[in-house]
Parts: structure tokens; sequence; C-alpha cells
């Protein structure tokens, strides 16, 4: 398996780059994956740039505050699904600041909110990324999800 990060914008906080590198590397020993930063250009432009980095057999799951929400153990749950089901690609979508247009919401394979409540775009990746990695130790029984 293999996860596509595609996000708008950089995280550009050295806090929560330091953050996000550190549950990168801890999420590296579980899955390959690779990040696709696109500039700020708004929603539209961001959007058309975003389906061109989603490939066609790409399971896209898109952070969205009307998505899902689900726990830890869900999230966990659903990765071993996506890993049963031979998803070669996963690509998590976080949008830009004005949000996606309808035709990435309609591509989306599963949307998933991180939470009611609005974060920054650099705490989304970080509880994004974190939250993946706490999911493949709860998937491996690993005790970090205590």
């Amino acid at each position: 398996m293999h996860f596509r990060f595609v996000w708008v914008g950089k995280t550009k906080d050295k806090n929560w780059r330091a953050l996000q590198e550190e549950y990168l590397q801890r999420l590296s020993h579980f899955v390959r994956f690779e990040i696709v930063e696109l500039r700020d250009e708004g929603a539209e432009t961001e959007s058309k740039r975003i389906l061109e980095k989603v490939n066609q057999s790409n399971f896209v799951c898109l952070l969205d505050v009307t998505g899902r929400s689900v726990s830890s153990h869900e999230l966990a749950a659903r990765i071993e699904d996506w890993q049963n089901r031979a998803s070669k690609e996963i690509a998590f979508v976080i949008g830009g600041a004005e949000g996606v247009a309808p035709r990435v919401v309609e591509r989306a394979d599963f949307s998933l909110s991180l939470s009611l409540l609005t974060f920054t775009h650099d705490a989304a990746r970080v509880i994004l990324v974190e939250q993946l990695y706490r999911a493949f130790t709860i998937i491996k029984g690993f005790p970090y999800q205590k």
C-alpha cells in the first residue's frame, strides 16, 4: 500500500513542520508515501490541480468538515479494510482555505472529518499523519494508542 498526500500549501511554521516530519518518519515504518504540495491559488484552480495529481486508480480520502467522523479504532479498521481490498494507493486530499470544488467532492471515495472544530492547515496535516500512524499501531497491536 502507498499513501499520497495531496494538500494545498506548505507547512510554514517550523514547530508544525517538525511535528509533521516526526509523524511522517514514524509512519514510514508501516507504509510508503509521497507528499504533493500545491500552490494556494483559489478553490477552482486548486481543485483542478488536485484532480491532476490523483490517479484514476487511487482510492481518494478527502478531508472535509462535512465528512464522516470516526474514532481512531474505526480509522484503523478502515485502513485495514482498504488493505484487504488490495487498494494500492490511497490519496489523502486536504484542500485550500476556500475548500474544494464540487468535482473533487464527487471524486472522493470517502470523506473524513477530523473534527467539528476548525484547524489551521498546518495542524490538520499533523493530526492526519498522527492519526494514520496511530491507526497502524492499532492494527499491529503496538502500545502507542493507549
